[in-house]
């Protein structure tokens, strides 16, 4: 074993600056001088400098050169590092080197990973411009739905890599997802012949890794790692490394982090809501989908809203506004969740890497049937803390809520999609609000009395329980419909003036619109758009 190790690697000189760079494998077309960052493709026993590679931005990732692991029982090693930018942040994509010498990508998804392999195609291959986002797309032999398309510029790269990397170049990146479970990538970085990889969603506890990223160090780096806030100058310092939006916590302003230290930053400023039940920060112990629970932080919490003339459910043509509250939960080894708070109870999903089979009024996820409930535009009226998407100021999301009952259990889907971006699917399952007080046992006396007021019949309750709920709940609303309907017009006022015929009719439709709170409806999911897919 040690001889073929030895005959797979090859070394020579960077002909920039002389300084000795090292292939895992003979196979390898290019790497990166870690000395002068010269991009280098070899040329027989030579190598030639065809560019430069920007600094990485370093996004405090647990993931390094040089950590190893195990998938399907096979050995493999991280050699390699593409880093892409896009409108919304960047992404990394880590060149996995196995044993035997096949490549493989362990690209960072939100927090998650997937772990995908290059193949070839049989078929012509779809151009860029033919790629329609929702559609369904056989290729492959598989029934595939495009998920995203995200315009990408390779803005660094790092050690070994299978192919010359096409740095400073814009390219599309396409993403399609299967009822398996799994995402297809079409990258155009080549538009005469686009690179195609099949990956599964895997965890880093799966692949066994050995010599990532120490937590501590990582805690230290993103320590360091602050911002003076455009709207008030307070401290901002991002707890994680795929945050790309923070909200301050003196001003409330909503900051554009994505682009990272140096950058300008976007922000907006946000009327005030209600504070969470389960402040940020708080630990909770919460199985997602079966299995042992885990601990997870509430690291974001946002609060939303359907649009009036926006909601419908099969068979139902009432047109009530809905309001909820969700929580953004992470675990370092999992990745995100969400807890969601509605009027009809708790639940908690995760956002897939797969699609359901189907589509329209009926979709099948896992040999399951899952009914559509609700389809209506919503958006976020309220945010705190940190969010690995780019919050916008009144961006609407297009949401389907989806359900399937077997004896006492819920399962939940949630389709939503970011208009001409990204299609995202979650699932989970409904909680009963005793397992969530259960959850995060240290919470205040007066939070944990709120918690548990879906956990059993009204007559169980005493009659201050009531009133601590009933005007909780009071406070909540009216906040979350301050910020639904004046939210609305205050945009009108911002654009045409206070005189305005636009602002003034605005007006009119909020006060005369008999705004109601519905007992049904309300996100089963959270908004996971903004990263792009897979990332």
């Amino acid at each position: 074993m040690a001889g073929e190790e030895t005959q797979r690697r090859w070394r020579a000189n960077c002909p920039n600056c002389g300084a000795p760079v090292e292939f895992a494998s003979a196979a390898s077309a290019s790497a990166v001088c870690s000395f002068c960052r010269s991009s280098l493709l070899r040329e027989g026993e030579a190598l030639r400098k065809i560019g430069e590679s920007a600094e990485l931005f370093d996004d405090y990732s647990p993931l390094q050169l040089g950590a190893a692991g195990r998938f399907a029982g096979a050995a493999f090693r991280l050699v390699g590092r593409l880093q892409l930018a896009y409108e919304g942040g960047s992404w990394n994509e880590w060149h996995a080197l196995f044993d035997s010498g096949r490549s493989a990508w362990l690209a960072e998804d939100n927090g998650s990973f997937v772990l995908g392999f290059e193949a070839p195609l049989a078929e012509r291959a779809p151009q860029a411009h033919e790629l329609i986002l929702g559609a369904q797309l056989p290729l492959a032999g598989q029934a595939w739905r495009v998920a995203s398309l995200t315009q990408v510029t390779l803005a660094a790269a790092q050690g070994e890599l299978p192919h010359p990397p096409a740095l400073g170049r814009q390219f599309l990146v396409a993403d399609l997802r299967n009822p398996q479970n799994e995402v297809g990538t079409l990258e155009y970085s080549q538009a005469e012949a686009p690179l195609w990889s099949v990956g599964r969603p895997v965890r880093i506890a799966e692949l066994a890794m050995s010599g990532l990223r120490e937590a501590e160090a990582g805690a230290k780096a993103m320590a360091s790692r602050t911002y003076a806030c455009p709207s008030c100058g307070a401290a901002l310092a991002p707890r994680l490394q795929d945050s790309k939006s923070i909200v301050c916590g003196q001003c409330h302003a909503v900051v554009d982090i994505s682009q990272g230290l140096g950058a300008d930053l976007a922000h907006y400023a946000q009327q005030n809501g209600m504070a969470p039940q389960i402040p940020l920060g708080s630990i909770g112990s919460l199985a997602v989908a079966g299995g042992a629970p885990l601990p997870w932080q509430v690291v974001g919490y946002q609060e939303r809203c359907d649009l009036p003339g926006s909601q419908g459910s099969p068979g139902d043509d009432d047109e009530e506004q809905t309001f909820w509250r969700e929580y953004l939960l992470y675990n370092r080894n999992e990745g995100f969740v969400f807890l969601v708070d509605t009027e009809e109870g708790w639940s908690i999903v995760r956002p897939l890497t797969g699609v359901p089979k189907g589509a329209g009024a009926s979709v099948e996820w896992q040999g399951k049937p899952f009914k559509l409930r609700y389809s209506y535009m919503a958006k976020s009226t309220y945010v705190l803390g940190e969010f690995y998407w780019r919050l916008r100021r009144e961006e609407r999301i297009q949401v389907s809520d989806y359900e399937y009952k077997s004896g006492a259990r819920t399962e939940l889907l949630s389709r939503e999609e970011q208009a001409g971006q990204e299609i995202s699917w979650s699932h989970g399952r409904k909680l009963d609000a005793a397992e969530v007080a259960r959850a995060f046992p240290k919470l205040a006396p007066e939070a944990q009395a709120t918690l548990a007021r879906d956990a059993g019949p009204a007559s169980e309750h005493s009659l201050g329980f009531k009133l601590v709920v009933a005007v909780f709940v009071i406070m909540v609303l009216v906040m979350l419909v301050r910020a639904c309907s004046s939210d609305d017009c205050q945009s009108y006022k911002d654009a045409y003036g206070e005189a305005s015929s636009e602002y003034q009719q605005c007006r009119q439709r909020s006060n005369g619109s008999g705004v109601r709170i519905n007992s049904g409806g309300g996100s089963f999911g959270g908004f996971s758009s903004g990263g792009g897919g897979h990332k």
